[in-house]
């Protein structure tokens, strides 16, 4: 690309800019060489091209295997989604103080089975005014085989959070939190509802 010539008009006005401009350093005379970057030495080869970090959750299993995941457990993603109602209905949420006011038990179910259970219960839960409700998925069974790729359980565990975040459901569903030891625990989610207009 090549740059246009200024015309006569915007040369006189550079020229009027240029004469009431001061230096910063007027003692200091310019050198071209400040203003010429060092080229950087050539790497040694003698590094690795890439660097073995350490797993970011390492879990021991009962049976005393240890499996790394680079990906946070379901129950960290859970915990780290912003508190999106009231903060005083939320500690008594997280105590187990708040009584919900339906129950929706996905044990034993597959996927293709669990989903439209779980949508059609939100969505009539919703349309019946109801603001609290239990999803229990259960924990999940470790069928880990010792294989080289780690197996992830809990199935349903791992997809419920999901599902709540996606359309239809997240236009219903105001907060989802780890269920108290009480109504389950780590097998299970309060699903806090907007309220219905």
């Amino acid at each position: 690309m090549s740059r246009r010539k200024l015309n006569a008009e915007e040369k006189e006005l550079w020229q009027r800019v240029a004469a009431k401009t001061e230096r910063l350093h007027p003692q200091k005379q310019f050198d071209p060489e400040d203003f010429v970057t060092p080229t950087p030495a050539p790497k040694s080869r003698a590094k690795p091209v890439f660097e073995v970090l350490p797993a970011r959750n390492v879990a021991t299993s009962k049976n005393g295997r240890t499996s790394a995941s680079l990906a946070p457990t379901i129950m960290d993603q859970v915990k780290a989604m912003p508190v999106q109602m009231d903060k005083k209905s939320f500690g008594q949420l997280k105590r187990g103080k708040l009584r919900p006011e339906g129950k929706l038990d996905l044990h034993g179910m597959t996927q293709d089975r669990a989903h439209p259970a779980l949508t059609g219960f939100i969505m009539k839960a919703h349309a019946q005014g109801k603001r609290l409700v239990l999803v229990v998925t259960g924990k999940g069974k470790n069928r880990d085989d010792g294989g080289p790729i780690p197996v992830r359980f809990g199935v349903l565990r791992h997809q419920v959070p999901q599902w709540l975040s996606t359309p239809p459901l997240s236009g219903v569903v105001l907060q989802v939190s780890q269920a108290h030891l009480r109504h389950g625990g780590e097998g299970a989610y309060y699903v806090y509802l907007r309220r219905a207009r």
